[in-house]
């Protein structure tokens, strides 16, 4: 096992593209680190300049204790799971499992060896004869991480290795990869296109964006204090809401009005970010999570402060909670962050923020208890946490903490 290391990385193109920008991102021995961002953010960069199949422009990488910018890939002592796994059809599971260590001349009794237990960790002892036309789609997976895991490396890459499996099985096989990764403790590094998948299997997630790093952290982390805009909408399912609101005094403590609605700004939420204070009087970009709102009519005593009329537009039983959609009479945020995640979702997505962002409205989204009456077409009340506010300066997309 080894430390992973990258020191003011950058990958920039023959024709000027830079691909990756000044990336540092340390991923620490026995750690599983997800890279998470949109398409074409550039995490599969990194991971193949940390695997050696990218040159690296400028900076440092360090497997261990050596710096490998100049070591060839097969030098690395890494393994790499792809996202097509990459079996040789003719061959059976055994010898797609062994084939890199017969090429690395290891006695045939310690080729057994290690098959056999690798199989053993991964479920696979009743299909080594087979060939991987055979297997099944999660099964196969199961094979290209034993093909890594026979190896005894200082570190797995995997290169969105789920994404050509159905949904149930890549709920499955997430967990599976994690509980391994766990049980073996080698240094890991991921990369997904898909948050839930990042967040229900890191330790740590580092989000991408236009090939420079936005925020690193424990998953919890990123989604509770997320550093800017960016990372806020892009971490959360549903995503965040964004709207733009203004701060100011009522009454003599801080409230932000949404418009028509003004929500009460709570002392233990100015205690954790003091710098709200110098917006006082400034417009802001606030952000709703789903989760954080509920059916008011579940609840007692929720002050008016607290609360949002709202028209049911669309209504989504989950069985474990209800989404719900609806349109408010408040505008949607508009700045480059919001349309770049909107892009990511598509040209429609983005045409519709503009829209409402032109109009003064928002679309809207809340999780609420399955235990809510609310159908298409209902008005009602929502009650909202505004303890789990969050707020964006709407110049820089950066969240409003501590400072001034």
């Amino acid at each position: 096992m080894a430390e992973i290391a990258l020191e003011d990385v950058w990958k920039v193109y023959p024709d000027g593209t830079e691909a990756v920008r000044s990336m540092d991102l340390g991923v620490e021995d026995g750690e599983f680190m997800v890279l998470v961002g949109p398409s074409g953010c550039g995490k599969t960069t990194v991971l193949r300049m940390i695997a050696g199949l990218e040159v690296i422009s400028k900076g440092t990488l360090t497997i261990g204790d050596r710096v490998v910018n100049d070591v060839p890939p097969k030098n690395r002592d890494i393994a790499m799971v792809f996202q097509n796994y990459a079996l040789y059809p003719h061959m059976s599971v055994f010898d797609n499992m062994a084939f890199g260590l017969k090429l690395a001349k290891v006695p045939r009794a310690e080729i057994s060896e290690r098959v056999n237990e690798a199989a053993r960790i991964l479920g696979l002892d009743e299909l080594l004869k087979r060939k991987p036309k055979a297997l099944s789609g999660g099964q196969r997976q199961r094979v290209a991480m034993g093909r890594a895991i026979v190896r005894h490396p200082q570190a797995f890459l995997m290169d969105e290795p789920l994404s050509n499996l159905d949904a149930k099985l890549r709920v499955q096989m997430r967990s599976e990869i994690a509980r391994i990764q766990r049980d073996l403790g080698v240094t890991t590094v991921y990369v997904t296109h898909d948050q839930v998948e990042a967040m229900t299997m890191g330790d740590r997630v580092a989000v991408i964006r236009k090939g420079e790093l936005q925020q690193a952290g424990p998953p919890q982390e990123l989604y509770e204090h997320p550093v800017n805009l960016f990372v806020a909408g892009f971490i959360g399912s549903p995503a965040m809401n964004l709207l733009q609101a203004t701060l100011s005094k009522v009454d003599g403590s801080l409230a932000a009005k949404v418009g028509a609605y003004t929500l009460a700004v709570p002392p233990e939420v100015l205690a954790a970010r003091p710098a709200l204070e110098s917006y006082d009087g400034r417009e802001i970009v606030l952000g709703i999570r789903p989760e954080d709102m509920e059916d008011a009519s579940l609840a007692s005593d929720v002050p008016v402060d607290r609360r949002i009329q709202v028209k049911i537009d669309l209504h989504e039983a989950l069985g474990s909670d209800v989404v719900v959609h609806f349109t408010i009479d408040a505008p949607q945020a508009i700045t480059e962050d919001v349309k770049e995640l909107a892009v990511d979702v598509g040209e429609e997505a983005l045409e519709k923020v503009k829209q409402e962002a032109e109009g003064g409205t928002s679309t809207m989204i809340a999780r609420l208890s399955p235990r809510t009456r609310a159908r298409p077409g209902d008005e009602i009340d929502l009650a909202v946490d505004t303890a789990r506010l969050h707020f964006f300066d709407p110049d820089d997309g950066s969240g409003i903490y501590g400072g001034t």
